[in-house]
């Protein structure tokens, strides 16, 4: 679960080094705005490869900074 955890940080710390609101991300990576909340908070703690790698190409970032 730890990993998970860390994965909905990373993404928390580039969304915002960026400036880019939850919903803004939401939309540019056609990830529902749920998701990205829930993401964040832990909620979700299996995300999908397919929506990890939306949101890397929305926040133009690799799948690994959002999983390292």
């Amino acid at each position: 679960m730890a990993q998970e955890n860390k994965i909905g940080k990373n993404i928390k710390k580039l969304r915002q080094a960026k400036g880019v609101s939850q919903d803004r991300l939401s939309k540019v990576a056609d990830v529902s705005y749920n998701a990205i909340i829930k993401l964040e908070t832990g909620g979700i703690t299996n995300p999908t490869i397919e929506t990890l790698l939306k949101i890397a190409r929305a926040l133009e970032v690799q799948v690994d900074d959002l999983i390292n």
